[in-house]
């Protein structure tokens, strides 16, 4: 019996994970849904959060966010992908590109958006996913951007206390866009278990918790 429940569970996790096979094979062929191309005018930020399913639209649902691309960054690898970086071993973590119109949401409440979308004390993962390749990272660009995450971390800190914000802070260097059959995932697979598991609970605890920053057509 106690066995059988082990591996009921361990299906269970398997089931509920970031890394499922597809599907079916037409998952790989599936066209690139998302312009990488940038607007004028709009800047670009880096998030790491466990699953880049979730982040993604979590992220496409804020307001002033125009674009949210699935993809790898954090690593010591060129060209990684899906495979190679769920292999742990790369350094990379499955991250998301924001692109964002800084008059209508800074830079600051994307980080707000970061931390109150996690279990920001998870280390090497979220939930069920778990290893280096979903560990949170947040990623700066300049001392500015550094200032406003150590000072949301610090204060984050003071509210767990004794634990802390397990996120890493990283200076960004480069982000590799992910597979095509990746990008808008929760969008095109709405049935998928994974998705109705885990990626949509997750993003409507989000918008539940910040009413005032979602798009009204967000799902």
């Amino acid at each position: 019996m106690k066995l059988n429940l082990i591996f009921i569970l361990g299906m269970g996790a398997l089931l509920f994970s970031c890394a499922p096979k597809l599907e079916n094979s037409s998952d790989h062929k599936a066209p690139m849904a998302k312009q990488v191309s940038m607007k004028e005018g709009l800047s670009k930020a880096y998030f790491a959060s466990g699953c880049f399913w979730c982040v993604e639209a979590i992220y496409e649902s804020v307001r002033g966010v125009e674009e949210s691309i699935s993809g790898y960054s954090g690593g010591h690898t060129k060209n990684p992908t899906y495979e190679s970086s769920n292999t742990g071993t790369t350094g990379h973590a499955e991250a998301v590109e924001i692109h964002y119109d800084p008059d209508v949401v800074s830079f600051e409440t994307l980080v707000d958006v970061y931390f109150g979308s996690q279990n920001v004390t998870q280390l090497n993962g979220q939930g069920n996913d778990r290893g280096p390749q979903y560990r949170s990272i947040i990623f700066y660009q300049s001392d500015e951007q550094k200032k406003i995450i150590d000072n949301k971390i610090a204060g984050l800190n003071k509210e767990l206390a004794p634990e802390k914000v397990a996120a890493e802070v990283m200076k960004f260097e480069k982000f590799w866009v992910g597979e095509d059959y990746h990008q808008d995932y929760e969008k095109l697979h709405p049935n998928q278990g994974y998705i109705r598991a885990v990626s949509v609970p997750r993003l409507k605890r989000f918008q539940a918790k910040f009413p005032h920053l979602i798009k009204q057509d967000a799902h």
